[in-house]
This record gives structure tokens, sequence and C-alpha cells, in this order.
């Protein structure tokens, strides 16, 4: 099998790719049923095509629609759904609606990728048959790292719904008479094991370390998969050591400005585990690969680049967090999730003891790059780590957060992830959990801590990894610690930890309804 050498920005590579993939092969990812038999006229002796599949299977991970990552991520008491999206609303306060069309396109879409995800590891198979002993060993990697993508979403999908399926091949009539459905500790378990089939397989290497697919699934990303599945199982000693290889590796380290780890500058930076990519490939029009960030954004500003989009307020910082932040005497990570408004400023005032002399110069509606959350209505805040400055978007581009990455993991989780283990009990001589712990508060510009206890711990999750993906809210239901989550109204109890299954789900496989009874 001959090497593919691709000279384009490093940068863009893989989303480039990506974009060839989707000529090269999205038609037979869009039909899984062609894999049963391979047709379409697709010729398998050609073995460097192979990476069109691996391509394909990237672009079906990046290619969320809005509200999926915002039912995985919109509960908890770091963050408030907001806006006129009831359904999301109702979410947010543990009222699970089994019509709400998030649920619905949240369940269709992540299985649709995991079978194309099925689809690309057959195809990459058929390949195989035609490869030489480099091809072979090319094609086992790429099936290694689509085993890391599946499990990603079928990670999210599990902490989500709780009981889920696990597809095994892209053959749909599987599911034609399916007679029981694994619970969330079997899912959990399943990944774990996947991870320890694709690890060997994989690239010892930081993602922004491989030339041909810059930011691409290497075993690093592969482990931190398998210690997140073992954190939810509450293994800690399989998450001491998967962290603990990561941390040993010497490879990861703190991107040293935060608020920019979020932003243009810290795309792909020594800190990612993995993340989504997207970009404009620096031109201001023309084709582009693009997540929606508007739900996270206010609906009503003044950028400091006219004629920059504002956003749509669905997404809301909790008052609670912003004031365990302020009392922390946070201030790089709170100007970095929190942009501010005026309303947000007052509301702040009345409901606690803080004046707006005692108030930090950063809690303004004015970010340090100048643009300025007018909102009055919908939000009284704004997700920061969702927020790219405009002065930051590719001239002529003007789409909220347009050429933005959406990350997924980061080395500050992983350093967490590691101390709790061994707070809870588990062993490993990387580090010990109060210098993991100290490495992520001194970025963040706090002072170090001697003895950390777990209380502690937890509440360094919340303030480094409050508004990702709904961290927040699944460690507290992990640790059962449920009144942090009984806020502001809100009443949680044990039962509400999964959202229910859309009507629609149930319809098409009766067992989930009795499941949800």
């Amino acid at each position: 099998m001959k090497h593919i050498n691709i000279k384009v920005n490093k940068f863009a590579l893989l989303v480039a790719l990506i974009g060839i993939g989707l000529v090269g092969c999205s038609d037979e990812l869009d039909q899984p049923e062609l894999n049963n038999n391979f047709a379409g006229g697709t010729d398998f002796s050609k073995t460097d095509d192979m990476i069109f599949s691996l391509t394909g299977a990237y672009q079906a991970i990046g290619d969320r629609g809005w509200e999926q990552p915002l039912v995985v991520s919109t509960r908890g008491d770091d963050v408030n759904a907001a806006g006129d999206q009831q359904g999301l609303k109702n979410q947010d306060r543990y009222v699970y609606d089994n019509s709400f069309f998030g649920s619905r396109t949240l369940w269709e879409t992540y299985y649709r990728d995991i079978i194309r995800a099925h689809t690309a590891m057959e195809q990459i198979n058929r390949y195989m048959e035609f490869a030489d002993e480099e091809g072979i060993a090319q094609g086992n990697q790429y099936i290694a790292e689509i085993k890391v993508l599946r499990s990603i979403l079928l990670f999210q999908l599990s902490q989500v719904y709780g009981a889920v399926f696990i597809p095994e091949s892209s053959d749909l009539d599987a599911f034609s008479d399916v007679t029981s459905v694994p619970t969330k500790n079997e899912v959990m378990q399943h990944i774990s094991n996947q991870m320890d089939e694709a690890i060997p397989l994989l690239p010892n290497l930081r993602p922004n370390e491989r030339t041909d697919l810059p930011g691409a699934v290497t075993r690093y990303t592969a482990l931190m998969v398998k210690a997140v599945a073992n954190q939810e199982l509450k293994n800690y000693q399989e998450v001491a050591d998967a962290t603990g290889q990561i941390i040993s590796s010497g490879k990861f380290s703190l991107y040293p400005d935060f608020y920019e780890l979020f932003k243009t500058p810290g795309k792909l930076s020594d800190e990612s585990l993995f993340e989504l990519q997207y970009s404009d490939f620096g031109t201001g029009e023309g084709d582009r690969v693009s997540h929606l960030y508007a739900p996270y954004g206010p609906n009503s500003w003044d950028p400091n680049v006219d004629g920059s989009s504002n956003g749509w307020g669905f997404f809301e910082p909790s008052l609670k967090f912003v004031e365990f932040m302020l009392d922390r005497g946070e201030t790089e990570r709170l100007e970095t999730s929190v942009f501010f408004s005026q309303t947000g400023i007052d509301s702040l005032l009345a409901s606690t003891d803080y004046t707006a002399e005692e108030l930090p110069s950063f809690v303004s509606p004015i970010t340090r790059d100048d643009d300025e959350n007018t909102s009055e209505v919908r939000s009284i805040f704004s997700s920061g780590k969702h927020y790219l400055p405009t002065n930051q978007l590719v001239p002529g581009r003007t789409d909220y957060g347009s050429n933005k990455n959406y990350i997924v993991f980061r080395y500050s989780e992983t350093l967490l992830m590691y101390a709790e283990a061994l707070l809870q009990g588990a062993s490993n001589s990387a580090l010990s959990a109060d210098e993991a712990v100290n490495l992520v508060r001194q970025r963040a510009g706090l002072a170090p801590l001697s003895g950390v206890t777990l209380n502690q711990v937890i509440d360094e999750k919340y303030a480094e990894l409050a508004m990702e993906w709904g961290k927040r809210f699944f460690d507290m239901v992990r640790l059962e610690r449920y009144d942090e989550l009984s806020y502001d109204g809100r009443t949680f109890t044990a039962d509400k930890a999964f959202v229910t299954y859309h009507q629609d789900q149930i319809d098409e496989f009766p067992i989930l309804g009795e499941i949800a009874n």
C-alpha cells in the first residue's frame, strides 16, 4: 500500500480530507444496506481509497445538529436551558417529555452515525482483503480509530438514556426483533473492552502530533474514553490506570491561557485529547465545515466586528455557578466560562450579597475582545466557552462562532479524574492527587492545595469543566449528590438520571416502553 502524501495546510488537513471523504464514500455510508454485499461499484482493490471510509466516519461524528450537544449538556447546576425551546427547558428541570424533538434527533442521528461507523469498518475490512502487509496494518489502525469514534457516540447516548442498544454491524435487520436492551453498565463495559482492542493499534502520539490527519484519534484518545467509561462504572482503579498512562506519557500539558484555549489560538493544543474540528479554510466565502454555535450566544449584542451574527440564547450559565466561582476567587476561569450581560449582573446583585463595587472588573457585559452582550430576554448570561470573539472570525464570515472547534476531552479533565480516582481508593504513581489538582489550579491562578480532599477535587471539576458536555451533571449523578442538582426550584431524584425515550423510538422498539415504565 502506498503512503498518501497530501500537502495542505496542517490546521485544515483533517477537515479537508473529510470533504474528500464525502465525495469518495458518502453514498455508501448513507446507505448501510449496501454494505451487506458491498454493491454500488466500490473497487476494493484500490486499497489507498480506504482512507475515505475513515474520513467519512470523522465527518459523521462532527456532523452534529445544534440540538444534540444541548440535549447531552443542558442538565446540572452549572447551566440552565433558556430561550423558547420548552422541551429543553423541561428537560433541564428533570421533566422529561417523550415528544421533545431534541431527544428524538439525538437518538436517531447518533445511531445513524454509529451504523455509518460500522459500515466504514466493514468497507475497510474489504479493502484489507486486497492489501499488502503495510496496508493491513493501516486498515487495522483505521478500524481502531473508528471504534473510538463510535464509542464516543455510544458513551454519550448511554449517559443520556441509560439502557441503549449496542450495534455490532451495519446490518439493520439485526434490530428487527430485539428482546433485550443492554444496561448502562453493560454499555460502559463494552466501551472499555472496545478501547482495550483499539489502544495497541493506535498511534503513540498526541492528536496534534499526527501529520497524516492532525487532531485525529490516537491511543491517548482511546485511553481517555476507557477512563470515562470506567468512571461511570466506578471502577476507579481502571480510571487511575488509564489516566495514569496519559499523564506518564509526558506528551500532554495544559494550554497556558485558559481564555484562549476555547478560541482560535487553542485549536488542537497540547491539552487536547479529542475535539470536533471545523474550519472556514482561511477564506471569507465558499466551502466550510461548521457547527451551529448560535444556540449558545446572546440573542442581542453589539459585536466588535460589525455584521457579526448574534446567537439564540438557549444555553445559560447558572447564577449558582457564577456565585460559586466568585466565592472561590476565580478570575480566568469565570471570565472564560461566562459571557455576562448587564441584566445578568443586575440579577446577581439582587440575589446575592455582592455589591457592584465588590465584583471584579471582568464581570462586565463587554468582553476583553470588545464584544458586548446586550441581551435582556431569553438568557441573563451566555456561555463563554462557546463564544468566539468577532475579531477572531475569518474576515467575510459572520456566523456566530464560525471556524470554532468543539472540545470533547482535554488533559485538565484527565488530571482531575486521576486525582478523584486516587481519592476513591485507587493507586498509581504517575502523580499524587495534590500534584494533579495543583497543575490545574496553577493554570487558573489559584494557590496550591495540600492534602487535597475528594470534595475539593469535585469542586475543582465544577470550576474547570462547567458547560462542557454535561460533565458536572453526570458527576453529581454518579456520586449521588442529588442535593446539588436540586436548586432554583428544581428537585432531582435518582429516577430522573435518564431522559425518557422519545415516543417514536418506543413505537419502533416497544421494549423501550417496558424499560421506561
